[in-house]
């Protein structure tokens, strides 16, 4: 099964309000709202693109360990997930799905690592329960994410739903902000140079891992002639 098809089977019995998820159908509509919102806001026009230079960062790993992007480069393609935290079962299941396509990557020469505002604390915690192979970093205040294009705000009335769930993003990102990034997937190149963007602000949507294959292999099919 597909990721997209996992999801989206997911996202059926999670609006239905079967057990154990049994979610208010006003809950469902507001998340509706806030995604229509975000959406039409157009905010996804203004991330990276193919073609676009990705920006430098320098972030720690989940044993707080700084890792630089320009490291990562220098070893090969990079593939980049920006994961919004474990609290998100649609962003564990892209983390389980692109843990599961790690060996084709590797077989490419590519490093994978996923970027999530949360705590070092909440990063081992996702690291262990989707039993990854590959780091998150963290990222204080979404800057990195905003560099990419991906920081937006909460609406307020999500907000107020957020805490009524108890789900509370300063306390699983230790940043007041009320802020995430929208999902977001790349490829990028040795030079910087980004390869393959996907970014949508549905969070329900997901590229398939297979999706990076293609660029990740006309690069090395460029290196070889």
């Amino acid at each position: 099964m597909s990721l997209q098809a996992k999801l989206d089977a997911f996202k059926a019995e999670f609006q239905a309000g079967k057990p154990p998820y049994n979610v208010p159908p006003a809950v469902i509509e507001t998340m509706r709202r806030a995604t229509s919102e975000l959406i039409a806001s157009g905010a996804a026009s203004h991330a990276r693109k193919a073609g676009d230079k990705a920006p430098a960062f320098t972030l720690n790993d989940p044993d707080g360990q700084p890792v630089s992007s320009a490291d990562l480069l220098a070893r090969g393609p990079l593939v980049l997930s920006f994961y919004r935290g474990v609290w998100c079962p649609y962003c564990n299941m892209e983390l389980q799905a692109l843990q599961a396509a790690l060996p084709e990557f590797q077989k490419l020469d590519a490093t994978l690592i996923a970027i999530s505002p949360q705590t070092a604390a909440n990063s081992r915690k996702s690291v262990r329960q989707n039993a990854l192979g590959f780091p998150i970093l963290s990222d204080p205040r979404n800057d990195v994410a905003a560099a990419f294009g991906l920081r937006f705000a909460l609406p307020d009335y999500l907000v107020d739903l957020y805490k009524s769930l108890k789900n509370d993003l300063p306390s699983f990102n230790g940043d007041p902000s009320w802020t995430l990034p929208m999902p977001a997937r790349y490829v990028i190149g040795p030079d910087a140079t980004i390869l393959y963007a996907e970014v949508n602000p549905d969070y329900t949507k997901r590229p398939e891992p297979e999706d990076m294959l293609p660029a990740l292999r006309r690069r090395a099919a460029a290196i070889a002639s």
